[in-house]
């Protein structure tokens, strides 16, 4: 039989409250989402403003050139937008929606990431009134690339 601590309750409750809370995984609420962005960029605020209220625990930090850093994590140039994010493991490039990040954790594909390629009018953060392209959420890996979600 499993003997349960005040430790094991208080961290169940608070992952059941994080759920409950935000409609995501516990996991998912529980794992810093690291943000990496250029100081001047608003959409990329947009997004992680969109990511915060989807119940994400966001850190960003300010870089003056993501080049680098992309190349590093296996962003390559057909994927790459204007921000690129970690978590849990995966490469988060531009403007996904959270749900997506959301069902990536949940279903741990083996995979380096997600991508929106470019910069898309009417994802998360490119709102602009009625207007909006239609795009694709990319799963992307060492072993090619696959369409994870479309909108």
């Amino acid at each position: 039989m499993t003997r349960i601590t005040r430790r094991s309750f208080v961290l169940s409750s608070f992952a059941a409250a994080a759920l409950v809370v935000t409609g995501l995984p516990a996991y998912a609420a529980s794992e810093t989402l690291e943000v990496y962005k250029t100081p001047w960029c608003g959409c990329c605020t947009a997004w992680v403003d969109h990511m915060r209220e989807a119940g994400f625990d966001v850190r960003v930090t300010e870089m003056e050139d993501l080049e680098p850093f992309k190349a590093r994590h296996g962003v390559s140039a057909e994927l790459t937008s204007c921000h690129t994010a970690l978590i849990g493991g995966y490469v988060i490039e531009g403007h996904v929606p959270a749900s997506d990040v959301a069902r990536l954790l949940e279903e741990r594909p083996e995979a380096t990431g997600l991508a929106v390629p470019g910069m898309p009018v009417g994802s998360p953060g490119m709102e602009m009134g009625d207007e909006r392209d239609s795009y694709e959420v990319v799963l992307f890996g060492p072993a090619g690339s696959e369409t994870f979600s479309r909108y």
